[in-house]
């Protein structure tokens, strides 16, 4: 459920809006005037959707746009208006707006771009959450770029540096990553320390644009050019004049579209929808995917040329099973914001609970332990958070036995040690594999193992074939 502020001096279109949200389960509230707009949006209520109409009465939605982004930055805004022009539309995606909507517009088009709108939220509330992920922030003006932390680990402080090199480059940028990690942060880093910094960012998910409007939402439309084109769309290529468009989910795009995307890639123009001359673009490319491109080129999914083409820098955001040294900084992060957010005291994790954390693999990475948190943080009664509060699928978990202080950690109903010994070999394995680049027998020695019995145990744990009497040492 989302809390969705609707602005409409028409009360036809605010009753019809309120019923269309309310039956998707969102909180909706409404607001007939640009005052009363403005108080609810510099209130003490938290928003995560903003609709507001263009025209309301002898003033504009522009203004609630304004002071929602002031008073509540990471807060989604929808601009519906029935007259629409392409001046509007680019002053507001400059000034934030999340997208431009005509009337009349059909209700299953509009709900989805009301789940884009709060799925780019919910990314947008995550971000001061991620920036400790990262273990970055940027810096007053951009002068010194990302800081790193010293609790973060070797995966992420390569990416620091990666995003440091690329960020003053004209490159096109391939962020790889799973679903969670903070593939949206990267791109933003490199935006933020990037000579565009001032101009806009516009992030796209092409996963969520239904297919048959992918082509119009990156690159406009004319009036007329289809069904419900009622009026010029500029597309967000051309919101993000001058800055960085971030097209997250690239895999998702298709092919037609891949098409298109190449073109306007290589000769820096793009036309329009039903339109007749190609305009000039000056824009940034940074593109993310948790696909693995490479093997959607093999089966046809995915033009090779596109792939060569966004893949000039690519930057691999680790998991955050493979950081296992950031769970608890981060867990407690979390647990300090939800429980500043809800107006509890001081909250702190059990150590029972730190230990159920670190032993699980967490496949929805960060934003599945941002989720963890906030429910343990809603279900505890007091100020130290005990592992009953935690899902189940975390408790379900063998509870690892050490903690970084050495101390051991026994769980009220005991622990699975054969599971937990299994875990930390294949960890220590993979760990010894990752730093000799693969070499087994470079890695057997860092373990103090016998060649023979690195072999076997790769096998044991499922990380290599049964041992090879042939395999070479090396």
């Amino acid at each position: 459920m989302a809390r969705i502020l609707v602005v409409d001096d028409e009360r036809s279109m605010r009753e019809f809006l309120e019923i269309l949200l309310r039956k998707r389960g969102h909180e909706v509230s409404t607001a007939s005037d640009v005052p009363d707009a403005l108080l609810r949006v510099r209130g003490d209520e938290e928003l995560d959707l903003v609709i507001t109409d263009l025209r309301i009465g002898n003033r504009s939605g522009l203004e609630v746009l304004e002071a929602s982004k002031a008073a509540q930055p990471q807060v989604e805004v929808m601009i519906i208006t029935a007259y629409a022009t392409t001046e509007n539309a680019v002053k507001a995606m400059k000034l934030g707006a999340y997208d431009y909507v005509t009337k009349p517009f059909k209700n299953d088009e509009f709900s989805v771009l009301v789940d884009k709108a709060l799925e780019k939220g919910k990314l947008a509330r995550e971000n001061e959450s991620m920036r400790i992920q990262l273990g970055a922030r940027s810096r007053v003006e951009g002068s010194e770029g990302i800081e790193e932390t010293k609790s973060s680990g070797r995966g992420m402080r390569e990416v620091y540096a990666l995003v440091e090199k690329v960020a003053s480059s004209k490159a096109t940028v391939l962020i790889i990553g799973e679903s969670g990690v903070g593939k949206e942060l990267v791109a933003r880093a490199v935006h933020a320390k990037s000579p565009r910094a001032s101009a806009p960012f516009v992030p796209i998910n092409c996963g969520a644009i239904p297919e048959g409007l992918v082509e119009s939402e990156l690159f406009g439309h004319v009036r007329g050019a289809f069904t419900g084109a009622q009026s010029d769309n500029p597309g967000l290529f051309k919101a993000a004049a001058g800055g960085t468009v971030f097209l997250d989910e690239v895999g998702e795009l298709p092919l037609q579209a891949q098409v298109k995307l190449l073109r306007a890639i290589q000769e820096k123009r793009i036309r329009a929808v039903g339109g007749q001359r190609d305009f000039e673009i000056d824009v940034r490319l940074i593109a993310a995917t948790n696909r693995d491109l490479e093997e959607e080129v093999r089966e046809g999914r995915f033009r090779e040329d596109l792939f060569y083409r966004i893949n000039v820098i690519q930057v691999r955001v680790p998991p955050l099973r493979a950081r296992r040294e950031d769970i608890a900084r981060l867990a407690q992060h979390f647990v300090e914001r939800f429980s500043a957010e809800t107006g509890r005291g001081p909250m702190v994790l059990s150590r029972e609970a730190v230990a159920y954390l670190l032993g699980y693999d967490w496949p929805g990475n960060v934003r599945e332990l941002e989720n963890a948190m906030e429910r343990a943080v809603t279900l505890s009664d007091g100020a130290i958070i005990a592992p009953d509060v935690l899902p189940a699928s975390i408790r379900g978990v063998p509870v690892p036995v050490f903690m970084s202080s050495g101390e051991l950690v026994l769980a009220q109903g005991g622990v699975d040690l054969q599971a937990i010994l299994d875990d930390m070999e294949r960890r220590y394995l993979q760990l010894a594999l990752k730093e000799t680049g693969g070499k087994k027998g470079e890695a057997a020695k860092l373990l103090g193992l016998t060649f023979r019995s690195m072999r076997y145990r790769l096998a044991k744990l499922g990380l290599a074939k049964p041992e090879d009497p042939r395999e070479e040492r090396e």
